[in-house]
Parts: C-alpha cells; structure tokens; sequence
C-alpha cells in the first residue's frame, strides 16, 4: 500500500469528536487539568481570565475542551458556553472546605440549566495528592449526587498536578459518551 492509500484512509475514517465544557470555581485546577491531558508543561499556570480552548487527542477521539474562568464576576457568563455540550466536566478543589458550600451552589445552578438536561456529568474530585483533601466518596455525599437520576454522572478522584485519575475520567467519556463523527 503507497503512502496516497494511507493518507486516503486516514481522512476517510472517522475520527470521532466530542465537545467538552471544563467549569469549576477559581484555583480549583482546571487550567493544571487541561494542560496535563494536552501534555502541556505546567510549571507556570496563571489564573484563567476568559477561556481556554484546547483539542486533547484520546484512544482515536478527539476531545474538544473549553476550559473557562471561574472568577465571580466571569461564572455569569458560564451559561453562554453551554450550547452544544456533550460533557460537563466540573473540578472541584477537595481541599478547600471554606468554599465547598459556593461550589455546590455553582453545581446546582448549573444541573438546573435547560441546555445542561440530560448531559453527562464528571466531577473530578481535584488535590487528592493534598491531606486535607476529602475522599471522592465523601463528595458524592456532600453533593448528594444519588439524587442526580436525569444523567449520567461519574465522580473521580485526581491530582492535576500529578496527573493521577486524570486518564480514568477521559476513560469514562470515552466509555459512556455518545461521540459525534467529523
């Protein structure tokens, strides 16, 4: 087979795509999270003022991420990202109990969102490398997510710094997401 052949194939098979929005509060770890599944250096990570857009390339799928601030005054803005959505990733900072009250808060309106009815949900439970972190399951129970019965949702455990759970979660959407052909 020459390499014409080749090349013909590849653009003829159907590289599966996924859009995916990638929301949590400020310094949860978003922007750590998605420049660890690009394979991106994060060594120098500032605070998000907008969004980022990044494709992650996974298991012959391409995932197309939006990753946007979670500063107060930007969540406003949040709901205009949500059209077209086939995940919602949201990342939570398990070590920082002052705030998980906001952060429950900011789920809830979000899960509440006619766009958001029936997408699947994956919390990743971010700072576990962190001993003040509380456990994956201890979320659950905080979210009280066995009340969620209108999607699919997963809660994983990860350190975006050491990007550990990391390849689980994406294994997840990978496994249950309905992927879309190019």
């Amino acid at each position: 087979m020459g390499l014409l052949s080749i090349l013909r194939n590849l653009r003829q098979s159907p590289e599966q795509q996924a859009h995916l929005l990638l929301l949590g509060l400020d310094n949860s770890g978003k922007t750590t999270l998605l420049k660890q599944l690009a394979s991106e250096d994060i060594s120098h990570i500032v605070p998000t003022q907008g969004f980022n857009i990044k494709c992650v390339q996974t298991s012959g799928f391409k995932l197309n991420v939006w990753d946007i601030g979670g500063q107060r005054s930007v969540r406003p803005f949040w709901r205009h990202y949500l059209d077209n959505i086939d995940v919602l990733i949201y990342v939570i900072d398990c070590s920082d109990r002052t705030r998980f009250q906001e952060t429950i808060s900011e789920l809830t309106k979000l899960l509440e969102e006619d766009k958001l009815a029936t997408v699947p949900l994956l919390i990743f439970a971010n700072k576990q490398d962190l001993t003040t972190a509380i456990s994956a399951s201890e979320l659950v129970e905080s979210l009280n997510l066995h009340t969620v019965r209108d999607r699919m949702w997963q809660v994983q455990a990860c350190s975006a710094l050491t990007a550990e759970g990391l390849q689980d979660g994406i294994d997840w959407i990978c496994k249950h997401v309905t992927f879309k052909k190019k």
